[in-house]
């Protein structure tokens, strides 16, 4: 109790125009850095989510990357595995062959 009684008698005491002003600057800095203009709290989160965001998709970029240099690495050194992934996406056909293309 005794913190409380020192507080209260700075503001009503002799110093009592420096502690009020002293608390409307504090109140007017605070305020000013939750919604003021720049760097407030506010930005920072908004920075924060955009941050972990951004990480996530990065992650998810580098996985299809993997998967398909792992793919590519398959098919440059299997033959059969080319030669299947040439008929199925582009059609292909070995000489004499009849290909039937059937839409689903």
């Amino acid at each position: 109790m005794k913190i409380w009684e020192k507080i209260k008698s700075e503001f009503t005491g002799d110093r009592r125009r420096f502690a009020w002003f002293t608390l409307v600057v504090l109140i007017v800095f605070i305020f000013s850095w939750l919604v003021g203009d720049g760097n407030t709290i506010p930005g920072w989160i908004k920075a924060k989510k955009e941050i972990r965001n951004q990480k996530a998709q990065m992650e998810e970029y580098q996985r299809q990357i993997d998967e398909m240099d792992g793919s590519i690495d398959q098919r440059v050194t299997d033959i059969d595995t080319l030669e299947k992934f040439a008929r199925e996406q582009y059609n292909f056909a070995a000489p004499g062959e009849d290909i039937y293309i059937i839409e689903k």
